[in-house]
């Protein structure tokens, strides 16, 4: 006579075995190398999303002094569940590695085959032998700022534009001090005085909360772009007047001599276009500023040059300019838990 049982092998096993298998299943062991790349500040997890993922059963390695730079310590991050490593490849070994800026070649040297990599792949300034080494290793590479979501949309690079265009105002507000070699200028409504006049191309993302920010601190702004639609979007979700117009080289030219601070936010699909010319920005107020948050793809400014964190201005027929690649980097606090909360 057989003995038949309707139950599976698994079912059968003690509860305690059965929650201990799931776990493994659905572990992840992911990694944060510290970011070496010149002026990057940020970290891809804070404290609080490795408590989160560690209370989920996940594993998470740090390498020491990965969050110096956003203000998160060893302690924060070993006290959230990480295991802090101060062996610079231990943090690359694990399945899934999470990069802010792309890893160099040598750091590609240091992740196993069939990694997850996901970070800011930087895919067009990559060159062919770049692709080839990780192909090597059979690394999946998730460049997160093509990341979409339900509604189309790229969520990171959207929020790291947000920070980017309200930052460009607020870096002009500091380089407008007298301090700093400005002209002394304030924002700010001040009775009896006349606004600072502020000059934006581009109505995406980044020329949006610039227009916001400025328009807050009672600055006088006007956007110029291409795309009709923007430009009347972005009137409408302002609750202020404000200047919009297309790409006119004699408006831009009579506004760019009126401005105090110009801000270019024109993203071009390979290079941003070049909006204002040489002759444009000689003709701007002395100590007026440029501040090119599109320099990562050329510039919108003639007379832009790639600067750094260290050293971001250099002036240029009495302007000064500002054109340092990845703003968001600059609040490293703010920018970090961005790309968490949109994963």
């Amino acid at each position: 006579m057989s003995h038949f049982s309707p139950f599976s092998k698994e079912e059968l096993l003690p509860q305690e075995e059965m929650l201990e298998i799931k776990k493994q299943k659905g572990e992840l062991f992911i990694g944060l190398p510290k970011e070496t790349y010149l002026g990057e500040k940020r970290v891809c997890l804070t404290p609080d999303a490795v408590t989160a993922l560690t209370s989920h059963g996940h594993r998470i390695v740090i390498e020491t002094g990965a969050g110096d730079g956003a203000n998160y310590t060893d302690k924060e991050y070993s006290e959230a569940g990480a295991k802090i490593s101060y062996d610079i490849e231990e943090a690359f070994k694990c399945n899934i590695v999470l990069k802010v800026a792309p890893p160099t070649e040598k750091e590609i040297e240091f992740i196993n085959p069939q990694t997850i990599l996901i970070s800011s792949l930087q895919l067009k300034t990559q060159n062919k032998n770049y692709f080839e080494n990780l192909a090597k290793k059979r690394i999946t590479a998730v460049a997160f700022d093509f990341i979409k979501d339900e509604h189309e949309t790229y969520p990171i690079v959207k929020s790291l534009s947000e920070i980017a265009g309200t930052a460009s105002v607020l870096i002009a507000g500091e380089l407008m001090s007298g301090v700093n070699k400005g002209n002394g200028l304030l924002f700010g409504n001040i009775g009896g005085v006349p606004p600072t006049s502020v000059v934006i191309f581009g109505a995406g993302t980044v020329g949006e909360y610039a227009a916001r920010t400025a328009i807050g601190l009672g600055a006088r702004v006007k956007v110029f772009d291409n795309s009709i639609t923007k430009l009347r979007k972005l009137q409408h979700c302002l609750n202020a007047p404000i200047y919009t117009s297309t790409i006119q080289p004699k408006s831009i030219s009579k506004a760019l001599m009126r401005c105090d601070v110009a801000i270019g936010a024109i993203r071009g699909k390979n290079r941003s276009p070049v909006i204002a010319s040489e002759t444009m920005v000689e003709q701007m107020k002395e100590g007026a500023i440029i501040v090119d948050v599109s320099i990562d793809r050329g510039g919108c400014f003639e007379t832009s040059n790639v600067t750094t964190h260290t050293t971001p201005t250099f002036v240029k027929h009495g302007v000064i300019h500002y054109s340092v690649p990845k703003i968001p980097a600059r609040y490293a606090w703010t920018a970090s838990p961005v790309s968490y909360t949109h994963s």
